[in-house]
């Protein structure tokens, strides 16, 4: 079976796959069924459990691949983070070997143009950044972490 990449979290989550034939499956949280193994797959289950077991966000606020439409051209949010119904946190995931460069934050603000959080994240599982939306001054300030949800959830 594929190990597990080594990812940066602060948690050792535990995060369920398994092999059948020829293929290697990660259990979603979320979707609550096996996806298909991939690198970037892997960042997004670590970082659903990073948002739910350690930021206690309930798995209920976080949606996957939500649907964007930018310039006539279908584009997916990867995570969403929803408080009181609104886009609250934004999160882009990259595989480990994805340098987070300018271009990746340049397509998490474009995306966050039209969704409307108050807060991004974007990682590749080695490297995480966060950062706060000043819609005021039409820029963003960057967070050494997220915040959490203050009510604790199951």
């Amino acid at each position: 079976m594929t190990e597990l990449t080594q990812l940066n979290f602060p948690e050792n989550y535990q995060i369920r796959m398994k092999q059948s034939q020829d293929m290697v499956y990660i259990f979603c949280f979320i979707r609550k069924s096996w996806m298909v193994y991939t690198p970037e797959e892997c960042v997004r289950q670590h970082t659903i459990a990073f948002l739910h077991q350690t930021l206690k966000y309930s798995l209920s606020s976080i949606a996957l691949e939500v649907p964007i439409r930018q310039n006539g051209m279908r584009k997916r949010a990867d995570i969403v983070v929803y408080k009181k119904e609104k886009p609250y946190i934004m999160v882009e995931c990259k595989r480990p070997s994805v340098k987070i460069t300018q271009q990746t934050f340049d397509q998490i603000a474009r995306y966050n143009g039209i969704i409307g959080s108050d807060f991004l994240m974007v990682s590749n599982g080695l490297s995480h950044y966060y950062c706060k939306m000043d819609y005021e001054n039409k820029r963003y300030q960057f967070l050494k972490e997220l915040p959490s949800n203050t009510k604790a959830t199951s």
